[in-house]
């Protein structure tokens, strides 16, 4: 009797590590991150896989990777592995760096033509197929964007894509991003103001360019929005930055010739979309403007700026600014 039992446990023990190392096949029904952290021993990477529930046994895998000859070869970073997988999936991933994570960072403020090759350079993929993706017309209609690309929409934050995530994949991530911040308070204010939600994100991603001081935000909404009330050209140096087919840093004269509908300091109103991805504040502060009457600002050399309401004030705004500036040149 003890013979069959001891028979029956190691019969049993053999098929639990056959499992394990062949994979535990319908317990793999979620996908967990685990990062492994550079200098990690095996046994560390170990714990920390059967603490998400990667593996079941440290120990065994410990002895599956010796085996293999491979336990000294782990590659560090965040993986992203099947809940149950097979200890050869598991091991080759670590080894190859496969499973890795590619964290991709998109500031605020950044435009396609800034995200696309980011992207791309992440997912290594074509950055045309960036480009190819944010025109996705399902996600268009989704959003009621009127514009032919989704730029403004691609939301500004930190992403962890998975090793072989496509282009399209990593853009609806964005885009779901993007549907996540956004609050519901935010459709209240869009019709509170008769606008559309296209105007707000427009808006928006002019105050995410000009803006260097979080404070000045819902002041520099307020100016554009001024503006667009009287009907004046808006006058937004980032409308021409974005307008012109090369970056530059500094707007010059010849520059706001450029033909382009994104041109403000041609054709009244707001450009067709947004110019830039946002930031939550500066959707928020293009959705709460400052109640002010500013209808002009002028940069400060410490980045901030000068609101004035009329425009012989901002004209002398301008004449201290450049005073002050003199003062302080060698």
């Amino acid at each position: 009797m003890t013979r069959i039992l001891l028979l029956a446990a190691l019969v049993a023990a053999a098929w639990y590590a056959y499992g394990e190392i062949e994979g535990r096949g319908d317990a793999a029904t979620s996908s967990e991150r685990v990062v492994i952290p550079k200098g990690a021993s095996m046994r560390a990477a170990a714990d920390s896989l059967a603490a998400h529930d990667v593996i079941g046994s440290p120990r065994l895998f410990r002895w599956y990777t010796a085996a293999a000859g491979r336990e000294r070869t782990i590659k560090p970073g965040t993986y992203q592995f099947p809940s149950g997988a097979g200890y050869a999936y598991v091991l080759d991933a670590l080894v190859t760096g496969r499973g890795i994570m590619r964290t991709v960072v998109i500031p605020e403020g950044f435009d396609l033509r800034d995200i696309a090759p980011v992207l791309a350079k992440a997912l290594s993929v074509p950055e045309d197929s960036v480009r190819v993706a944010v025109t996705d017309t399902t996600w268009r209609r989704k959003l009621n964007v009127p514009a032919a690309s989704l730029e403004g929409y691609l939301f500004p934050a930190t992403y962890a894509f998975a090793d072989g995530t496509t282009a399209r994949e990593a853009v609806n991530a964005m885009l779901e991003r993007f549907e996540s911040v956004w609050k519901p308070e935010w459709d209240q204010r869009v019709k509170a103001m008769a606008i559309s939600r296209h105007d707000a994100i427009t808006m928006a991603s002019i105050v995410e360019k000009e803006a260097r001081k979080p404070e000045e935000r819902a002041l520099i909404s307020a100016v554009y929005w001024n503006r667009v009330k009287k009907g004046m050209l808006l006058q937004a140096d980032p409308t021409v930055q974005y307008a012109l087919p090369q970056h530059v840093d500094r707007v010059f004269f010849k520059d706001l010739e450029v033909e382009s509908k994104y041109n403000t300091y041609k054709y009244v109103g707001l450009p067709p979309g947004p110019i830039a991805s946002p930031g939550e504040a500066s959707i928020a502060a293009a959705l709460a403007p400052a109640d002010v009457p500013y209808l002009f600002f002028v940069a400060r050399a410490d980045g901030g700026h000068e609101f004035r309401t009329t425009f012989a004030e901002h004209q002398q705004a301008i004449a201290e600014i450049k005073r002050a500036k003199s003062k302080v040149k060698p």
